[in-house]
């Protein structure tokens, strides 16, 4: 492929990490002013390439060339001098500081005595933030702000280096529809100026949008490279996982039991009490079926999970489990009682980083192995490792790092710790964010497995086609309401959209209670 202007190239790069070969004499060209888009499966190698052209890692062996000059980054600062910021997948914030605070952390703005200059850096941010469409004020902790604004956060705080080269690795696995658009606005407008991007993101169709050229890896081999003109996405999905792609479609295999009931919820907006997140809200799940909450950002679908799970309260309404009513207990209270949830954030509602594995996975069940206070690890080591082959993690042992995972293997584990404490009812907020399309094939078959068995399955989505393809029944929820509820064999994606933008429908469109 020709590249008439090449700013940062990449030449036969290797990086191994002990027996293993994370990058394999890989060659990548980022032409000026362009947005090229890597493909490839978790674990392709595609967050590696990003960290060693950003200067967190180093390579094994091969060279990098900056303006056709050779050159080695000895660490991220190194890299950052020479024009080139990371926008990291998984937020790489501090939840204690301020938006400003973590926006110019270790680069702060300083006057000519030296000391930070506050007002300048709030001029700054007031000033990205304007650009991104966003209210987010300067002083407000991260920590208060939901997932899609920390997102944001993120962004900002990449375009306030003024980089040149900028790394977009899943920059929209938080954001909404509209988020979305106004990045791509931004994107575009850092094209006219010059501005060369590497994109990678789970969401296939927005990629290849977004791409002037792409490059694919597999197998921590670059396999293929074009101009983003001459390629589609079933193109795309055969290049990287080696055949079509396929997707879990859920089994008509529902029972008449009612597993969760939700009587005429209604939960106030946790960064906004005079604010209903969700008003009335009613629904059954039946023993056997996968339920899809769809909705847009700002809908009210993680309020209401983390209501079921026990993490929000509601102002009124009923949550019932095989017809006992929860909604008094604990959030361990109702894990024994059998309903959990798959939190949105694995990173930091899912998993303590710090642990293994196979601790990760028995986090949530430790209780079951203990006897006269003292810890049976073999009975605890066995259903370990049966729950990693059931769910299917790869990993080499149960003992390695959480850490060492990619995303998708990561929230399988995010997963067996969910099925390992005997659930009646699974609820998933987002199931597949920032995941690729196989294990996200992956993840679905093993909740369609789950529900023949007689599990009661609600997870929600922002995804269209995960809630056309994966679902029995799909429930529409628009500003707190569920404004459809639709059988997926008997609508379209627009219908289901549409659905979704209606403020004051309700409507059932083949679908049973």
């Amino acid at each position: 492929m020709s590249q008439p202007d090449v700013v940062l190239r990449a030449k036969k790069v290797r990086k191994e990490y002990g027996l293993t070969v994370a990058l394999n004499d890989v060659d990548f060209d980022l032409v000026r002013g362009k947005v090229t888009t890597l493909f490839g499966e978790n674990g392709a190698g595609k967050s590696t390439l990003m960290k060693i052209l950003a200067g967190i890692e180093r390579p094994t062996s091969g060279s990098l060339e900056l303006d056709g000059q050779d050159i080695s980054f000895s660490n991220s600062t190194h890299a950052k001098s020479h024009g080139i910021s990371i926008i990291h997948q998984e937020l790489s914030l501090a939840p204690n500081l301020t938006v400003r605070d973590n926006m110019f952390l270790g680069s702060e703005i300083r006057s000519m005595g030296g000391r930070v200059n506050y007002t300048a850096e709030n001029d700054k941010v007031r000033e990205i933030m304007k650009r991104l469409q966003h209210n987010i004020r300067p002083d407000e902790l991260v920590g208060d702000l939901r997932l899609g604004q920390q997102q944001i956060v993120e962004i900002a705080r990449a375009l306030a280096s003024d980089a040149r080269i900028l790394i977009m690795d899943e920059p929209t696995s938080a954001l909404s529809n509209v988020e979305i658009e106004i990045l791509f606005t931004v994107i575009e407008d850092l094209k006219s100026h010059g501005v060369s991007i590497i994109y990678i993101s789970h969401h296939l169709e927005e990629a290849l949008h977004v791409a002037d050229y792409i490059y694919v890896l597999r197998d921590s081999n670059m396999i293929a490279t074009d101009e983003a003109k001459n390629v589609d996405l079933p193109g795309i999905v055969r290049m990287m996982i080696g055949r079509e792609g396929v997707g879990a479609t859920a089994l008509d295999q529902k029972t008449d039991q009612i597993v969760l009931e939700i009587r005429n919820l209604t939960i106030a907006d946790p960064s906004n009490p005079a604010r209903l997140a969700i008003d009335n809200f009613s629904l059954k799940v039946h023993a056997g079926e996968v339920v899809c909450l769809y909705g847009q950002m700002g809908a009210g679908r993680t309020e209401l999970l983390e209501t079921i799970a026990g993490r929000l309260h509601q102002i009124s309404g009923e949550i019932l489990l095989n017809g006992v009513d929860i909604s008094g207990l604990t959030i361990g209270n109702r894990i024994k009682t059998g309903v959990a949830l798959v939190p949105e954030d694995r990173q930091r509602d899912g998993l303590v980083q710090l642990l293994t594995v196979g601790h990760n996975i028995s986090l949530s069940s430790v209780s079951d192995f203990v006897k006269k206070f003292i810890m049976r690890t073999n009975p605890e080591i066995v259903s370990i490792e049966k729950k990693i082959q059931d769910v299917r993690v790869k990993t080499s042992s149960h003992k390695s790092l959480i850490t060492s995972l990619s995303g998708g293997n990561q929230q399988k584990v995010v997963i067996g710790k969910v099925l390992l404490t005997g659930p009646k009812a699974i609820i998933l907020d987002e199931p597949t964010r920032g995941i690729d399309v196989g294990a996200k094939a992956e993840i679905f078959q093993l909740l369609t497995e789950q529900a023949k068995h007689g599990l009661a399955v609600l997870f929600a989505t922002s995804e269209i086609s995960e809630a056309m393809t994966a679902a029995n029944r799909i429930v529409v929820l628009s500003k707190g309401h569920i404004s459809a509820e639709m059988d997926p064999k008997k609508v379209s994606q627009p219908d289901v959209m549409a659905a979704a933008d209606d403020k004051t429908s309700k409507r059932r469109i083949g679908a049973g209670a």
